[in-house]
């Protein structure tokens, strides 16, 4: 009857009704029954005597395009329990492309998604992509259409109004996404090519996403201000009729807090259909090619070395630096391409600025061009307590935006983020219930993107699973040292193959590996 039974857990389903004791059945990728297996016969069993057993966790913002191409297990992910990424966020990433776009969008992303240039094999379309993941991974992904990419191809990169005939090919483009099963599109307008988008044109674009229900999800203008940016999202919801989440709400202060949630409660989720995601550190993380003026990204990321030399550019790269919110002390270099800077990897910029003996923007500049703008920050935003109230509101869900490299001290939340959920958040400080915290992990995350049958362990299902300790499940990773894999996860199961047993990754498996490559439910 079954190919696999995990035994004597507790289940928390993913809905929030609460946990019960009980067996799970799996016949293929699929759950086919819950309940009392006991008398069931099964050569494949897990027994997860004392243990919880839930839906298979599903990371709501995260940079991991890269690395599910380049790591058939990305370990750091599915040791917390993720069992589907949902892709290409922030408006970056690498689809969709062409012959002229391709390197560009290499070359940029090498610091937050992993590729290199010479890694690009002749892929173009979002489909295209996820077809190279459709089975040579141990995840399940989904993509969105990330809007930069698809301006560039019609507009290329420069700061330029987007005319009738651009609008009508950015359209299109968007069309042939949600065709190919993308969840929506996704901006991040304080990075590339994206900043120059008007709320007209945006507004304009995803008017495209109210024909399939998709959604618009947004990394908003952070440089303008919280509240002016989230309305700002609220509006392009409300004229192109999407959805709207907000990616990594974050707020700097308890006044600033207090701003979030009286537009979220009083204004935005009455407007539109609205939801949000958080990952549970107050610190961020982002390339340090994010500080620099956007006109340096005017003849493409190929382009921008030379323009990082131009005097008008380090002008307003001097004037960008005075003005940051955080001091260089508190902006840490987690990872650099080179072996020549790699002991500055844990320094702080200040800490490069004083040894190189140079003004702060000469020293940083020179820093971007002797590492072909290769250079991922960390930035010491203060106390976690002040993301808690972010993590409890019932709109929010679980995303990581966790950014992977293979040395360097990275932020921790690629490592952390959904066992520190459960562990700290739920289990220590009692912010939420379990069952709360897997509901943003699983159902949440699941029924909000459009994931068909999964986030909900229940018969019919598939089967994504994940079995862990609720007294010892815990983060490991520090900022220190973050290649750290988290306590207290025993098993993880993708659409019936166990990928992790004994908190250990399964070896041998056979191809094609578990991962699928999914498509958005409308």
């Amino acid at each position: 009857m079954f190919d696999l039974i995990i035994k004597n857990g507790t289940i928390i389903d993913g809905t929030k009704a609460p946990r019960q004791k009980g067996d799970v059945g799996i016949k293929g990728d699929t759950i086919t029954a819950v309940g009392d297996l006991q008398s069931a016969n099964c050569e494949n069993v897990i027994d997860a005597s004392g243990k919880i057993v839930t839906p298979g966790f599903v990371d709501t913002h995260n940079h991991s395009d890269g690395w599910l191409l380049k790591l058939d297990n990305q370990y750091s992910k599915t040791s917390q329990g993720f069992t589907t990424e949902i892709i290409m966020l922030d408006g970056i990433s690498y689809a969709p492309v062409n012959d002229i776009t391709a390197k560009d969008w290499m070359f940029y992303l090498r610091a937050l998604d992993g590729l290199r240039v010479d890694e690009y094999t002749g892929w173009e379309s979002i489909d295209d992509y996820m077809q190279l993941l459709n089975g040579n991974n141990v995840q399940n992904a989904i993509p969105h259409i990330p809007y930069a990419n698809v301006r560039s191809l019609c507009t290329g990169f420069r700061k330029e109004f987007v005319d009738d005939l651009q609008m009508k090919l950015i359209q299109a483009e968007i069309r042939k996404g949600m065709e190919d099963g993308a969840v929506g599109v996704s901006t991040g307008i304080d990075y590339i090519v994206q900043c120059y988008s008007t709320t007209d044109e945006l507004a304009e674009a995803c008017s495209v996403l109210g024909e399939y229900g998709g959604l618009y999800a947004t990394h908003v203008r952070y440089k303008k201000g919280p509240i002016p940016s989230m309305r700002e999202a609220v509006e392009i919801g409300k004229r192109s009729g999407a959805k709207v989440h907000i990616s990594h709400l974050k707020a700097h202060s308890e006044e600033n807090l207090e701003e979030l949630f009286d537009f979220i409660d009083n204004e935005a989720r009455n407007e539109v259909d609205f939801s949000f995601d958080a990952y549970p550190y107050q610190p961020g993380s982002t390339m340090l090619s994010y500080l620099v003026p956007y006109e340096t990204w005017d003849n493409g990321p190929l382009g921008a070395l030379q323009q990082l030399n131009q005097p008008a550019i380090r002008a307003k790269f001097k004037m960008a630096l005075n003005s940051q919110r955080l001091p260089l002390d508190k902006l840490h270099i987690a990872w650099v391409a080179s072996k020549e800077n790699s002991c500055f990897q844990g320094k702080t910029l200040q800490d490069y600025v004083d040894a190189v003996g140079l003004p702060e923007d000469e020293a940083l500049l020179n820093l971007l061009i002797d590492e072909r703008l290769a250079v991922l920050l960390v930035f010491n935003e203060g106390d976690d307590k002040l993301i808690h109230p972010i993590l409890q509101h019932d709109l929010c869900l679980m995303g990581s935006d966790g950014i992977f490299q293979l040395d360097g001290p990275i932020h921790p939340r690629q490592y952390g983020s959904a066992t520190k959920l459960l562990g700290e958040c739920s289990h220590d400080l009692n912010l939420f219930s379990l069952e709360d915290a897997v509901y943003k992990l699983t159902s949440g995350p699941a029924n909000r993107f459009g994931l068909t049958n999964r986030g909900t362990l229940k018969e019919g299902y598939f089967a994504d699973l994940v079995v862990f300790d609720a007294d010892t499940v815990a983060e490991r990773s520090t900022y220190e040292n973050p290649h750290q894999t988290s306590a207290g996860i025993d098993a993880v199961v993708v659409n019936g193959v166990p990928i992790l047993r004994d908190g250990v990754p399964v070896e041998g498996l056979q191809r094609p590996l578990p991962g699928r490559a999914l498509k958005f439910n409308r």
